[in-house]
This record gives C-alpha cells, sequence and structure tokens, in this order.
C-alpha cells in the first residue's frame, strides 16, 4: 500500500470517528424520541464499518506461520533415469476431434495401482509421435524408485493418471537397474 493511500484511509477513519463521537455527544443531550436523537444514533452507526476495517489490519499484522515445505519434485532431477520399461497404451478420447497422436516430450504422471499413486514421468523421443490405442514400450521413471519398484513388478498392470482423469492403461514390462 502506498504512503498516498494509507494516509488516506488513516484520514477517513479519523473524520469517521469523530463523526461518531459528535454523534454520541449529541444523542446524550437530545431528547429521546427526538428526530436530533435518531439522527445522532445514525451518525453513531458510521463507526461500525471503521471496526471492520481496523479489525482487518490487526489480522493482517499478526505474524504468520512459514507454509509447509514444498513435498520434492522432478525440476531437482535431471536427466530421465529409467526404473522400468513399460507398455503404455493410452485410451481413445471421448471426442474424436481430440484423437491426435502423442507429442514428443517429458510427461508427468501418476501410475495408480488399485488406490495408491506413485509419482513417474516417462519421454517420447523427439521425432517420434505414440498413437492412441496402440502399445508403446516406454522407460519411466519413478520420484520414489524406492518405495515404488516393489510395487512395480514386471507383469504389474497399472493405470495412467493425468490431472483428474486416466488416460492410459499399462503393464510393467521388466525392471532397470536404479543407479544412486
Amino acid at each position: 500500500m502506498s504512503t498516498k493511500t494509507g494516509s488516506r484511509r488513516r484520514l477517513i477513519v479519523v473524520i469517521l470517528l469523530c463523526v461518531a463521537v459528535a454523534g454520541a455527544v449529541v444523542r446524550h443531550y437530545a431528547a429521546p424520541g427526538s428526530t436530533t436523537r435518531d439522527i445522532a444514533t445514525l451518525l453513531m452507526v458510521l463507526w461500525v464499518p471503521i471496526i471492520g476495517n481496523v479489525i482487518a489490519w490487526l489480522i493482517g499484522k499478526w505474524p504468520r506461520r512459514k507454509p509447509p515445505a514444498s513435498p520434492p519434485g522432478f525440476d531437482a532431477l535431471e536427466a530421465l533415469t529409467p526404473a522400468a520399461l513399460a507398455e503404455i497404451t493410452f485410451r481413445k478420447p471421448a471426442l474424436p476431434s481430440q484423437d491426435t497422436p502423442i507429442a514428443p516430450g517429458e510427461y508427468r504422471c501418476a501410475l495408480v495401482l488399485d488406490k495408491e499413486g506413485f509419482s513417474a514421468r516417462w519421454m517420447v523421443p523427439a521425432g517420434d509421435a505414440l498413437q492412441r490405442g496402440a502399445p508403446a514400450a516406454l522407460e519411466v521413471e519413478f520420484l520414489s524408485p524406492a518405495i515404488a519398484l516393489p510395487r512395480f513388478q514386471p507383469g504389474t498392470n497399472f493405470r495412467v493418471l493425468i490431472g483428474d482423469s486416466f488416460v492410459a492403461d499399462g503393464r510393467i514390462l521388466e525392471l532397470r537397474p536404479v543407479q544412486d
């Protein structure tokens, strides 16, 4: 907030406080049931919105906890270090216009066994494209291979989850030696 805006807000708060105090004084001396007393009561009520702003300002000054550390991700890793070779068959989309080949690049997903998901990534090599509905052998890297590999033995079937949709089905063909 700029100093100009902050000083304007402080000036408005002071003015409304003065109006509310003046309303309280007038109300105190006005005859009960008179129009003057009613107007003075309304002037006192003008202070109510300011109380909300003051409380919000105090909450803004309250010290906050540090956000939790983000979980590790593939960004800290460099080149793809495959842990398994998997046969993945991408499902056909519901709309024919979305039935396009899978373009080259890195893809991140969760490989799902029953109700467990394991973060993984794979690469489609440059100059290559994967057709939907046709199986493709891809090298897969797990974010936590020590946790995932005992569950992903050769022959294990899994589903591929990207975002909130299952986009493919797969099967582990073989495991690769993991480098530490």
